[in-house]
């Protein structure tokens, strides 16, 4: 994994991105040569076009990334690619000639963009066939040693079998106790001893502790053997957090969360970055869906008897209740039987209310509550008090959750298919303790750019 600004980034993803960034560059620069021999406008002074091929560049990526092209499973399956990849090439273009409206410096002539875009698309897909290939190589794969032969190591042995990742082969897994049973062919760890031994003779790069039983058995002596011989050493919630973008509830500890990097809260910079952007994009998004605002009102008002907005109550930051606004897509008597969770094709919707939630346009005015600071762009997504009080009691650390305003969209909203059970507010929890535990401006800007692809494909939660 590659660590950045926090955040963890596959190993062959990261190099899938940095190769199709330099595609990119040499795409622009060829666009623009084979136009300007056409036209004889010789010899070409490329530095005075920099600006130009950096814009190219990162709309173009920006677009990708907002598709979900460098999703893991993206860069595995062609044929995701294959469907995607169009789809932001077209953004791409609307991108660039907004772009080139607002910041004449940067604009390009059509012609080169479409040049540009061919070789692009050209040497994107060569490249992810390439991709295909080579992700699995031992280059890309960290190879770890389990200890440990219980749930925990078993998890992660399921993890490496049957995840889209697949940033890792576990080469043993080490019985630390006569208690662990559930993986077959696991090592004694007298058998193995000295373990520094054990993981040089199979190449190891990482040792993951995932013993059900620390005390008594960990083997503090051999790990700081194989520590000082430059293998890396990681505790199983880490490791999980690493390769899922969660953070594992069956595993975690209250000693992980007090002592593990991160849940070090935003700083002062951070808060007025974000609060200046929720601002700023707010006034910029009312601006643009005014006429989508007044046009769904009016839908609304003349296909469902009753009002246009709906109110409901969320718990917000520190648990402090608010009033959240959508415009309402389900019938009045929708909770005439009492309050209930929201389901996929939910019989309570109305056909416009299909298309609104759909398409999240009943999001749309929840911006006046992000201009009020009740809400953020980015976030945990608000629950209603009546279901926090169920899932506290049924979920671990659940009020965890409110140490942050709550958001329009989150991490668990573009890492999570659609639910609405505790088994569901469990899984997406995990997805917003990995938020609220790495925050940073960089993660809230991939949030926001992904967000796009769920909307485009509703495969996300609301």
């Amino acid at each position: 994994m590659i660590r950045l600004f926090k955040h963890y980034i596959p190993k062959p993803v990261f190099a899938l991105g940095f190769v199709e960034i330099v595609i990119l560059a040499v795409a622009i620069t060829m666009g623009l040569t084979v136009r300007f021999t056409q036209l004889d406008l010789l010899p070409i002074q490329y530095g005075h076009h920099l600006p130009v091929f950096a814009t190219f560049v990162i709309i173009v990526y920006v677009s990708m990334l907002a598709v979900g092209l460098y999703q893991t499973e993206s860069c595995r399956d062609i044929r995701i690619m294959v469907v995607r990849l169009p789809i932001a090439m077209l953004l791409s273009f609307i991108m660039m000639s907004v772009a080139s409206f607002v910041l004449p410096d940067v604009s390009i002539w059509r012609s080169i963009f479409a040049y540009s875009i061919g070789f692009a698309i050209v040497g994107i897909v060569i490249s992810r066939i390439v991709f295909t290939h080579v992700a699995d190589l031992d280059l890309f794969r960290q190879r770890v040693i389990v200890l440990g032969a219980g749930a925990r190591a078993e998890r992660i042995r399921n993890m490496e079998k049957f995840s889209s990742n697949r940033g890792f082969y576990c080469v043993a897994a080490v019985r630390m106790t006569d208690n662990e049973t559930q993986i077959a062919g696991a090592r004694d760890f007298d058998d193995v001893r000295p373990l520094v031994k054990f993981a040089e003779a199979h190449e190891a790069n990482e040792i993951v502790v995932a013993s059900e039983e620390r005390r008594g058995t960990l083997p503090v002596a051999e790990l700081l053997a194989c520590k000082m011989e430059g293998f890396k050493i990681t505790d199983a919630t880490t490791f999980i957090e690493q390769q899922t973008g969660a953070v594992d509830l069956e595993s975690m500890s209250p000693s992980w969360l007090i002592f593990s990097d991160g849940f070090v809260g935003s700083s002062q910079v951070d808060l007025v970055l974000k609060r200046g952007f929720d601002i700023l994009a707010s006034l910029i998004l009312l601006c643009i869906s005014l006429p989508i605002l007044i046009g769904t009102a009016v839908v609304i008002r003349l296909t469902s008897p009753g009002p246009i907005f709906y109110r409901q109550e969320r718990v917000g930051q520190g648990g402090k209740p608010f009033m959240v606004m959508k415009f309402r897509s389900m019938r009045t008597d929708a909770e005439k039987n009492g309050p209930q969770w929201a389901q996929k094709n939910d019989a309570r919707v109305t056909p416009v209310g299909q298309f609104i939630r759909a398409s999240r346009i009943d999001e749309i005015p929840q911006i006046f509550n992000v201009l009020k600071g009740d809400m953020s762009f980015v976030g945990p997504r608000p629950e209603r008090p009546v279901f926090v009080e169920e899932l506290a009691l049924e979920i671990p650390y659940f009020h965890e959750r409110h140490r942050v305003k709550p958001g329009i969209t989150g991490w668990a909203q573009i890492n999570y298919p659609y639910g609405a059970s505790v088994e569901d507010a469990r899984h997406k929890l995990q997805y917003d303790l990995y938020y609220i535990k790495n925050y940073t401006i960089f993660l809230d800007f991939l949030v926001l750019i992904q967000t796009l692809r769920v909307v485009i494909w509703p495969d996300g939660v609301r």
